[in-house]
Order: structure tokens, then sequence, then C-alpha cells
């Protein structure tokens, strides 16, 4: 099972909820600040890596966890990504698509659009933050349904 987060830019709820699922952040509490910024992802993404899917690590059931920033063509990105992974001979059944955008607030879109699209880092990285410990809760329900979706066995890991 491969499992992909993607969202508008990849760096900001999908860099969060990758590193829920592979418990590297809390899924019961909202961490402080620090613990979202020094995350590897976070605020990080360059224009050059939208498109590409960003290894996170391995969750404790063995499968592989992805980030991808799409931008706004979802229709277009997703079933193109299923068509190369199939080509490659991995079933769209061994993936899991996860949209985070629901989870994104106007905090998250202001300062990620001001630090990444921007560039105004020192203003926009406050923001959207903010924004993400506002929105965490949200974030983390996304992944406990993902994490309990593979525990009922809807999804089984490819051996």
């Amino acid at each position: 099972m491969i499992i992909i987060y993607h969202d508008v830019g990849g760096t900001h709820s999908t860099a969060v909820a990758a590193n829920i699922h592979i418990n590297n952040l809390p899924i019961d509490k909202v961490p402080d600040k620090n613990e979202i910024l020094s995350l590897p992802t976070f605020d990080k993404i360059q224009k050059s890596q939208l498109g590409h899917l960003l290894y996170i690590g391995e969750d404790e059931f063995g499968f592989k966890v992805y980030t991808l920033g799409r931008k706004y063509k979802p229709n277009f990105v997703i079933p193109a990504m299923v068509d190369s992974f199939n080509i490659a001979g991995i079933k769209a059944e061994e993936l899991y698509i996860v949209d985070t955008h629901p989870a994104v607030n106007i905090w998250m879109k202001i300062g990620g659009f001001s630090s990444r699209r921007l560039n105004l880092v020192t203003f926009g990285r406050p923001i959207v933050t903010y924004g993400t410990l506002k929105t965490y809760k949200n974030i983390a329900a996304i992944v406990r349904g993902v994490k309990e979706t593979i525990k009922k066995g809807r999804v089984t890991k490819k051996n």
C-alpha cells in the first residue's frame, strides 16, 4: 500500500497529515509550533517540487507515506498519477490517495500564499503555522479516518 496525502501546495496540510500518519506528530493533541516548524517539508516545498511525490516515511503497518502538491487540478493530476502507477504494475487498489485540502483554513491560505508564492517567508510562515495549529484537529481527523480504514482491513498491504 502506498498512501499519498495531497493538496494544492503539498507543503502545509499534507506535511502535517503525513507526519501524523507516521507518528512523527501526535494524533491526539495539538503540538507546539516548533514541532510543526521542524518538519522537513513544512512550508519548505519549492516550485520545482510541485507535482512530485515526496517520501515522508513508513507507517506502523509497513505502508509508505508520500505527499503531493498538485496545484488546482486534482481532476487531472490524480488520474494521471493512478495511470502511471498502473503502468508501473501497481494497481489502483494498492494506492490510498487522500485530499487534505478540506482541512485548510483561511490563515493557511493567506500564510501559504505569502510564504511560498510571494516568497515573503518571514511574513507568511507565522501565519500559516498559526492556521495549521488552529485546524490541526481537522487534519488529525483525516489521518484518523485513513488509519481506521486500514485497521478495518478495507485496504491491504501488498506482499
